[in-house]
This record gives structure tokens, C-alpha cells and sequence, in this order.
């Protein structure tokens, strides 16, 4: 069983699964590659003059790796409480189970509803329908989390990003009973 599993690989779930491996949690990250962060061209991300959006996602997925991150490429079609924790079904026909889902999957809704997760309407332009969370990413389901666009964030890739940091840092934290604090130093 995954300790966390992310289903949606862009900037929210990428950084989640980033953070999360990295901490030691058994992390999966499930991509369908249908993201609209790959169709972007950014010149806003803090630290990168400019990038496209198919290199940025692929350099998220490449850092999630490299700390022990699991990548799946594949279609996420249910989730569902099973035990402990929960079942997440692929259309491949492939079952995960985790004790914690992050939900990065930026306009889509589906899996929340499926999973009884209560949603509400969006407040930025054209999206029309997001996972009610609260502060820290909890959803109205314990153990189903929520991050980036599909929580209610801004749609811009940076604010993804911190997002999903910030909802794995949580989960870090509950899953360690302590406040969780990443920071690296410079080698001398």
C-alpha cells in the first residue's frame, strides 16, 4: 500500500509527489498526460526564465522520480474507501491502494464526485465546478485530499505548484505526528 498516492501530474501533483517521496513516503503519481499545463508557454515561474509546458511537466515528473516517486502513465476511473485507505482503479485495468489520495486533477471533477467528495462552484474564469477543501487540502472525505486548480487555487502553474507542496507537507506532517520542514543547505 502507497502511503500517498497523486492522481494528476502537473505542477500540483508533480510537487506533491516531489515532497512526498522525497520525505520517505511510499508516493505514487498516476499521469493521464492530458494536462492543460502542457499546452502553456511560461515566462512567470519563479526561477525559470522561460519554459515550455511539455519540458516543465517532464521536469517535474523527472525530480518526483529521482526522491522514489512511482510514475504511472494511465487514466485514473474510480476511487473508492477500502480499508485503511482507499482503491483507486485505472482504465488499464490496474488497482492502487493508499492510506492518502491527493487530487491534482486540474479541472476534473469526476473522481471526486464518484468518491462522494463534496464539490462547489469555481471562482476562477471558466471553471465551473471544484473539491470544497479546507486550509490545509483536507476534502469533505478523511484521507482524500485536494490540490491546485481542481481545489479552488488560481489556475497559474506557480500557484499549482506551491499548492500541491503545501497539501503534501500536510499530509507529511499527520502521517509523521509532527510538523514536517524540508529545507536543504548549500555543500560547502
Amino acid at each position: 500500500m502507497y502511503e500517498i498516492a497523486i492522481i494528476g501530474a502537473g505542477p500540483a501533483g508533480a510537487s506533491a509527489a516531489l515532497f512526498a517521496a522525497k520525505a520517505g513516503k511510499k508516493t505514487l503519481l498516476i499521469d493521464n498526460d492530458k494536462g492543460m499545463t502542457r499546452r502553456g508557454w511560461y515566462e512567470n515561474y519563479y526561477g525559470i526564465a522561460e519554459i515550455g509546458g511539455p519540458e516543465l511537466v517532464e521536469t517535474g515528473h523527472k525530480q518526483a522520480v529521482k526522491f522514489g516517486a512511482e510514475l504511472v502513465a494511465d487514466q485514473a476511473v474510480n476511487l473508492a474507501a477500502k480499508g485503511e485507505g482507499f482503491v483507486i482503479e485505472s482504465e488499464s485495468g490496474a488497482a492502487y491502494e493508499a492510506k492518502h489520495v491527493i487530487l491534482a486533477t486540474g479541472v476534473l471533477t469526476d473522481l471526486a464526485a464518484k468518491a462522494g467528495v463534496e464539490t462547489k462552484d469555481g471562482t476562477e474564469p471558466r471553471i465551473k465546478t471544484v473539491v470544497a477543501v479546507n486550509a490545509e487540502g483536507r476534502t469533505s472525505v478523511a484521507g482524500i485530499w485536494a490540490a491546485g486548480t481542481v481545489a479552488g487555487v488560481s489556475v497559474h502553474a506557480i500557484i499549482t505548484a506551491g499548492d500541491g507542496a503545501k497539501v503534501a507537507i500536510n499530509i507529511i506532517s499527520e502521517l509523521n505526528g509532527a510538523r514536517y520542514v524540508d529545507h536543504d543547505l548549500l555543500k560547502a
